[in-house]
């Protein structure tokens, strides 16, 4: 197993937009890979680095705007959530014409950082999304094979977890960055909420993963109102660790759903939750099929990139898991944990009432294959654009 997985697509996507922005910003969970890839750019050792939880680094920062406006080239900012007065100095510097200095911001997607960057920077940085590893990286590094979707299934891909040496120790670190983000993370980013009502709350969260949200439950379940238990989950929400998918609403005489789809956007994560360590765990466990759902998720919007993506459910019973829209184009997916998937009538409803250029079934098999007019099944691997798979 090599020691860090190559990411040159994701590298790519950041010189492109250094070369059209002079402020650059790395969002990610913590220990997503974002100061490795950073270094990609500027080695950690240059003057023009700066690790904001090195207090050395921070005694440089001392007179920020005397300190930055000096320095020529590329800066790198590491955790620059946890000093939002640079922003204001920030905002400065990109605004003087003149300035030398170009910067890249890296940052743990932390509620503080998205509304300081708001705030101070709007208009003046561009955003890359930094998470996991996903399929076309792992597959990269080992090829296509059906081990490697499973490792990263459910190991997830945070680097550490997925890179380590047996399941158990992936679970160990698993289980570490659960805990430091709700009683470490989570209070650094200024968000006033007690570890264990989090921890708990999370954990409770892993039951409702590929279902539409409903606060009342759990509210209930912790004794806490749901305005609170909305709070929770916008919390990890803004700090990438859940997603909230939203519904679509057509111009239907049906009624639709109205409320979001709620998926851990780490699988690793949510099996750590689960209290699953092992494959053979995973797929026995009642939530199996959930848990691919997502998986399967993440994976296709990471490699997609739509400028849209929803849910469309009706109370009537029809469904379909993801609708992406692209330019012009209106694809729906559906997931299905099946060795041969079968057409539905919610797929055959979702066709006509969407009016869909193209319908795909994702499944964890090895071929792709035509279902009906209009609908494919496909393997995950199939997504991926070098192979020549679904636009």
């Amino acid at each position: 197993m090599p020691m860090m997985i190559p990411r040159p697509i994701l590298e790519q996507s950041v010189r492109t937009a250094l070369g059209r922005s002079r402020a650059v910003a790395l969002n990610g969970p913590r220990q997503s890979g974002k100061s490795t890839l950073a270094q990609r750019f500027l080695a950690r050792q240059s003057p023009n680095y700066f690790d904001l939880e090195d207090r050395g680094h921070v005694a440089r920062l001392a007179e920020p705007q005397e300190t930055l406006g000096a320095l020529q080239g590329l800066v790198v900012i590491d955790e620059v959530q946890l000093q939002p007065a640079l922003f204001p100095t920030l905002r400065v510097l990109l605004d003087r014409s003149n300035a030398p200095g170009q910067y890249l911001l890296l940052g743990s997607a932390s509620p503080a950082l998205l509304r300081q960057a708001g705030e101070s920077l709007l208009g003046r940085v561009e955003t890359v999304e930094v998470t996991g590893f996903n399929l076309q990286e792992a597959w990269g590094a080992q090829g296509i094979e059906r081990t490697v979707t499973d490792r990263l299934w459910l190991r997830g891909g945070f680097p550490r977890a997925y890179l380590a040496e047996s399941d158990d120790d992936s679970a160990a670190w698993r289980n570490n960055a659960i805990n430091d983000h709700v009683s470490v993370d989570l209070p650094q980013f200024g968000v006033n909420i007690a570890a264990p009502s989090m921890l708990r709350f999370w954990t409770m969260l892993a039951h409702f993963h590929g279902q539409i949200w409903n606060a009342a439950h759990p509210a209930q379940s912790l004794g806490v109102s749901e305005p609170t238990v909305r709070k929770y989950l916008d919390t990890l929400t803004q700090t990438l660790m859940v997603r909230q998918l939203q519904p679509w609403h057509e111009n239907l005489r049906k009624r639709q759903v109205k409320s979001p789809k709620i998926y851990f956007r780490d699988t690793g994560l949510l099996h750590t939750l689960m209290g699953v360590k092992t494959l053979p765990e995973l797929v026995t466990h009642p939530r199996a099929g959930a848990s691919w759902e997502g998986f399967a998720l993440e994976q296709v919007l990471r490699v997609a990139q739509p400028e849209q993506a929803y849910f469309w459910a009706t109370h009537q019973g029809a469904e379909l898991d993801l609708l992406m829209f692209k330019g012009q184009q209106r694809v729906g997916v559906e997931f299905k944990r099946a060795d041969i998937p079968k057409v539905t009538p919610s797929m055959r409803i979702a066709m006509q009432d969407l009016k869909l250029d193209a319908l795909y079934v994702v499944y964890p098999g090895l071929h792709r294959f035509r279902l009906a007019d209009g609908i494919e099944a496909v393997p995950p691997w199939a997504m991926l654009p070098a192979t020549g798979a679904a636009q």
